[in-house]
Parts: structure tokens; C-alpha cells; sequence
């Protein structure tokens, strides 16, 4: 592990990250030595700081050692996490104006490969996101929403989950975000109120603007889904995994075919 760039094993107790999780990350593939979309996830995490009144500068001394750490492998995950730092009296952000970055090393999950060729089974969490706008979007350091989901998950038989908020809406899966097609059309949730913008989502959707390719980020209850002929979830660790079925609230279960997304499992890895 990194802290502003030196060797470290554990960090101040006092630190915003543990007291508040005040912070945001972003997580990121590593090929050969290289930061897959580096350039989108540095602009992430100056937008996510920008947002939280996270003064961070140190940008360049912490690219340079996402490099340096990339580097020392062949294929990894690494994760970057900006703190405000120490300081401040209870919640206020006063007075802690130290930022500070970690990196850390982690192996990468090797049955996303599994996902990527066979597909994955979903069903609908009963944990429901918040709405917020003033952090939707943003991969911040608050995810005890996604800790319950996981939790939940993991007594279940499936790979996956849909998240619903609480109206009802589609936002995104346990582990990335989601995209179906009908009618000619592709689809993905909007972002304005809960959930995280992935670099891969926007990947994506960069990717159907160049093609011509239609897409509309909405907002859909779960029955939009099941009128879909194809869905499949994206990160930017695994790429694009097809979904095979989906078991809804109702009980009603669906079957997806994958044809216009192995199209574009190929078609993004050229983009």
C-alpha cells in the first residue's frame, strides 16, 4: 500500500476516510503494466473531489505512482481512495485541509472471466438506494447501501442483483452498472439521484454516440426490463458481462439472449 507516496501498512485513526468516509475512490485494471482508462478515471476522482470541496492537488506525484505500481505487474486490480485527511471538529470539514491518497494492490477477480463468456442469473434486491442528488454519481467512501446489498446477496443463488431505489427505479447492479435493449433501443438509468457514473458505462455510451447506436439513460421500474430482449452489466474490471436471466419481485422469471452484446464485447475492446 501507497499513502502519499511512500510504503505504509496502516493509516492515522483520526482520518476522515475511517471517522466519516469522507473520500471517493475509483478501481482500476491493470494489462501488461498498463492503467486501463486511466485518463477517465483521473477525471472521476477530480470531479468527485471538486464536488465533495476535497482540495486535493497532488495529481501528477499520485499518477506517477499508478505507473509505478502498474508497472511491477502483469495483471492486477489497483484501487486509488483520496481522503480529506485529518482534522475538523465532529462533521465539519474545517480545518482538515491535508488530503491524502492511497493506492493499494489487489488481485484480479478471476471469475469475471466466467461472467464475460458464459453470462450471469439476477434477481432484484429487497435494499433500496437513497435518493441524493448532491452525491449521485459519485464512487464516494459511504457504502453501507451496498454492503447490506452484498450481504443479501451473498444467501442467494445468483451472481447479481438489480438495485431499485426507493421509488421504485432502476439504478444499477450490485457491482456495476446496466444497460437493456428493446425495441431498437438500448437503455441505461439515469444517474440524477442515487448511483455510481462507472467509467465503463460511459465507455459505453460514448461508444453507441460514435456508432449511431441509439441509447437513452431513463428512468424505468423493473417491468421495463422484463419486455427486454437483451441486458447486460458493465465495470470497468470485468468489461461487459451478458446477463442469461432474471428473476424479478413478482416471482416472474426472464430469459435474455446475447447477440448485440457479444457484438459489443468485441466492438469496445477496439474503441
Amino acid at each position: 500500500m501507497i499513502v502519499n507516496g511512500s510504503p505504509a501498512t496502516q493509516l492515522d485513526i483520526a482520518d476522515r476516510a475511517t471517522q466519516y468516509g469522507d473520500g471517493c475512490f475509483t478501481t482500476m485494471l491493470v494489462k501488461d503494466g498498463t492503467v486501463e482508462y486511466w485518463q477517465a478515471h483521473l477525471t472521476r476522482l477530480k470531479t468527485s473531489c471538486e464536488r465533495l470541496f476535497i482540495q486535493f492537488t497532488a495529481w501528477d506525484d499520485l499518477t506517477s505512482n499508478v505507473f509505478a505500481m502498474a508497472q511491477q505487474g502483469s495483471s492486477c486490480v489497483l484501487k486509488v481512495l483520496i481522503s480529506r485527511g485529518s482534522g475538523g471538529r465532529g462533521y465539519s470539514p474545517e480545518g482538515a485541509n491535508q488530503p491524502i491518497y492511497i493506492i493499494s494492490e489487489h488481485p484480479y477477480p478471476s471469475h469475471y472471466d466466467d461472467w464475460q463468456a458464459s453470462g450471469i442469473e439476477l434477481n432484484v434486491s429487497r435494499v433500496a438506494l437513497a435518493k441524493q442528488p448532491l452525491l449521485a454519481g459519485i464512487k464516494h467512501l459511504n457504502r453501507l447501501e451496498q454492503v447490506l446489498i452484498k450481504h443479501e446477496l451473498a444467501n442467494d443463488a445468483f451472481q447479481d442483483c438489480i438495485v431499485l431505489d426507493t421509488d421504485g427505479v432502476i439504478v444499477e447492479s450490485s457491482v456495476g452498472n446496466i444497460f437493456w435493449y428493446h425495441d431498437n433501443v438500448w437503455y441505461t438509468p439515469s444517474l440524477h439521484f442515487s448511483g455510481v457514473e462507472g467509467v465503463m458505462r460511459n465507455h459505453v455510451v460514448d461508444y453507441f454516440s460514435a456508432n449511431q447506436i441509439t441509447i437513452h439513460q431513463c428512468r424505468e421500474t423493473q417491468e421495463a426490463i422484463q419486455s427486454a430482449s437483451e441486458v447486460f452489466v458493465c465495470n470497468s474490471l470485468m468489461g461487459i458481462v451478458p446477463v442469461s436471466a432474471i428473476e424479478f419481485s413478482d416471482g416472474h422469471r426472464a430469459y435474455y439472449l446475447h447477440d448485440r452484446t457479444r457484438e459489443l464485447q468485441m466492438g469496445i475492446d477496439d474503441y
